[in-house]
């Protein structure tokens, strides 16, 4: 099964360059391009894509506005990768929490962005390196505000343990060697918190814990 791609940007040749580099992986196939926001809506609703390719900066409907209104269409699967060529922490932030499962910026390589779809069309969450260092700066200067009792009162210590490690970057894998389980055991757990925690997914696991004050930053 071929991974569908929405292509959403305001520049055509933007769009025309990606869509050549994804459509030579034999796995993915682009299912429409959108020049705004609205656009890009009404294509997801027809299309119902795997994966969204955001730009932020657009007119008529921005991004961050579109993403947030894409993960909120009830029964939608659609995953937003936010494409952009900026580094500015106020989308970052706003992206994360308006529903995006990635953020990549548009001069990463080719190989890199390919691999970004992939990662976030098969469930999993995907930042740029200097994206988590700024998330986790951000949040070091911030005092939590969330009660951590009440919220992670519902889970499990081992689902609380789980959450830990993926704030912490780990991957299943090192999860499961980590707590000496199966990975299919930690996929059981990871869906069991997200569901409890209402939660979209790795993401907002991570912004999650540290606006909790569960993981402070520098902490191993």
């Amino acid at each position: 099964m071929s991974i569908k791609v929405l292509l959403v940007d305001d520049q055509a040749m933007v769009r025309a360059g990606i869509h050549m580099i994804l459509e030579a992986e034999n796995d993915i196939k682009v299912v429409g391009e959108a020049e705004d926001g609205a656009k890009a809506f009404a294509a997801v609703l027809k299309s119902k894509p795997d994966v969204v390719l955001m730009d932020i900066q657009m007119p008529v409907m921005n991004g961050l506005e579109a993403t947030a209104k894409i993960t909120q269409i009830p029964g939608n699967s659609s995953r937003v990768l936010i494409l952009t060529t900026f580094e500015r922490d106020d989308y970052v932030f706003e992206a994360l929490r308006a529903g995006a499962s990635g953020f990549i910026l548009k001069n990463a390589p080719p190989e890199d962005l390919i691999e970004a779809v992939r990662v976030v069309a098969a469930g999993n969450a995907l930042l740029a390196p200097s994206v988590t260092r700024r998330i986790i700066n951000e949040f070091a200067r911030r005092p939590s505000h969330v009660s951590v009792k009440d919220n992670l009162k519902s889970l499990t210590e081992r689902e609380i343990e789980v959450l830990r490690l993926i704030a912490k970057g780990k991957t299943n894998a090192e999860i499961a060697v980590d707590l000496f389980v199966g990975e299919t055991t930690v996929k059981t757990h990871i869906s069991n918190l997200l569901t409890k925690l209402d939660l979209r997914d790795r993401v907002q696991v991570v912004v999650y814990a540290y606006e909790t004050g569960l993981i402070q930053p520098g902490a191993e």
